[in-house]
This record gives structure tokens, C-alpha cells and sequence, in this order.
């Protein structure tokens, strides 16, 4: 399997654990204001192997304590849940980051006890979805499937959403927020610009605008927080 991208140590994508984070190539969705759009195509030239990637996580064993996979999206690798096994028999946590749209693999891998922690993306209400993923069409279906899987499973996890001013607004909160209700833990990162979003002229909402998406989404997830604003 091609590894895109490697970040050493992170203090901040694992809760609780000293970790490094994997890029895998290739994507489904095209959303307008993602951060990693270079490896939204998986021929993206890749950083190494997955046996590279195993040599340098068995030189850090005893100074990480997991590692999370993200993209892309990492649930379109078929041979994913062999690299998970291996990165496992490491001895090392695993957290996974997904957009939800797979919830066959999904399942396939909390079943197999290949996860610790899921960080789901929930990109907006279901009525705008498919604008927020730069689609033009996209049934839910399979994005409810996953967050089913999560709530009613027991691997632990976090939904996420990235708010946007030009995609985000109160109503939309208030609609995840009763697709999500009861969840574990819910975080509103507010979106930052950067040469790489693919789409030009997007903005973070203000704070008193995140004020209030808070307000509203702990009204059906008390374990609601703002990260990054």
C-alpha cells in the first residue's frame, strides 16, 4: 500500500496518546473547502511503502503510543484492515479517521477490533450534503449507517464537523444535531483558509456565530466543544 504522507509525533490528532499520523491517498468526496486536496487523487506521488511505514513505526516503539490513520479517505483501501493488523501487532493504538461513506468497511473493521478511536466527519445536514461534499447528488444512506455503527458499538469516537460561513448555518447545526443525538462527543472546528482549498473566497463563521452552534448543538450532545477557534 502507498503511504502520501507522514507526520512524525502529533500531541493533538490522537486524545491521550503520543501518536504519528498516516496520509492515504484518494477521496470520494471534493468538498470545496478541504485542507488536504493534493491527495484527493490517488496517484498523488507517494511519500513511501507500506513496508517503510512499518520499519519506521517498529523504530519508535517505547516513544509513540498510537497511530492515526486519516486521507483522503483511508475506508477506500480494501487491503486497509491488513495494515491495521500489522500496525496492531506493533502494540500500537489505532485511530481512524473517516467520512462515513463506507460503513461495510467500516464494520468489517470495528468487528475486527482493528480501532480504538473513530473520528467521523458529519459534513452538514442531510438537505445539504451533497453541496458541502461537491456533489451534485449524494444519498445519506450510507452516512447514517456509520454513525449507527458508532453509536451503537463499542470502539470509542468523536463526530466532527468543519463549519464553513458559506455552508453553515444555525438550522444546519440543529439538524446534525438531532441525526447525532445522544452522541459521545461532538467538536465544531471552524475552517481555515489555505492555498490548497480548492475553492476560493470561503470563510470561518464569526465567533459569535460559533457561539451559537455550540449553543445549539449541546442541546442534543452536551459533550459539545469548539476546537481550534
Amino acid at each position: 500500500m502507498n503511504i502520501h504522507g507522514l507526520q512524525k509525533m502529533t500531541l493533538l490528532d490522537f486524545p491521550g496518546a503520543v501518536a504519528c499520523t498516516v496520509f492515504l491517498g484518494g477521496c470520494d468526496f471534493r468538498c470545496p473547502y478541504c485542507h488536504n486536496a493534493e491527495l484527493l487523487d490517488p496517484n498523488f506521488p507517494p511519500l513511501m511503502d507500506e513496508t517503510e511505514l512499518l520499519a519506521f513505526l517498529k523504530k519508535r516503539q517505547g516513544l509513540l503510543d498510537g497511530v492515526c490513520i486519516t486521507g483522503g479517505e483511508p475506508l477506500l483501501r480494501q487491503e486497509l484492515p491488513t495494515l491495521l493488523g500489522e500496525i496492531r501487532a506493533l502494540g500500537y493504538k489505532i485511530k481512524l479517521d473517516t467520512n462515513g461513506a463506507h460503513p461495510a468497511q467500516l464494520r468489517r473493521i470495528l468487528d475486527a477490533g482493528l480501532a480504538d478511536y473513530v473520528a467521523m466527519d458529519i459534513k452538514n445536514s442531510p438537505e445539504r450534503y451533497a453541496e458541502t461534499i461537491g456533489r451534485a447528488q449524494f444519498d445519506v444512506a450510507p452516512i447514517r449507517e456509520s454513525v449507527r455503527l458508532l453509536m451503537a458499538g463499542d470502539t470509542d469516537y468523536e463526530f466532527r464537523t468543519t463549519v464553513v460561513a458559506e455552508l453553515h448555518g444555525e438550522e444546519d447545526i440543529r439538524a446534525i444535531g438531532r441525526w447525532i443525538a445522544g452522541a459521545r462527543r461532538y467538536f465544531l472546528q471552524p475552517f481555515t483558509d489555505r492555498e490548497t482549498v480548492p475553492l476560493a473566497g470561503l470563510s470561518a463563521p464569526t465567533q459569535a456565530q460559533l457561539d451559537r452552534f455550540l449553543a445549539i448543538a449541546r442541546e442534543f450532545v452536551p459533550e459539545t466543544q469548539l476546537r481550534g477557534a
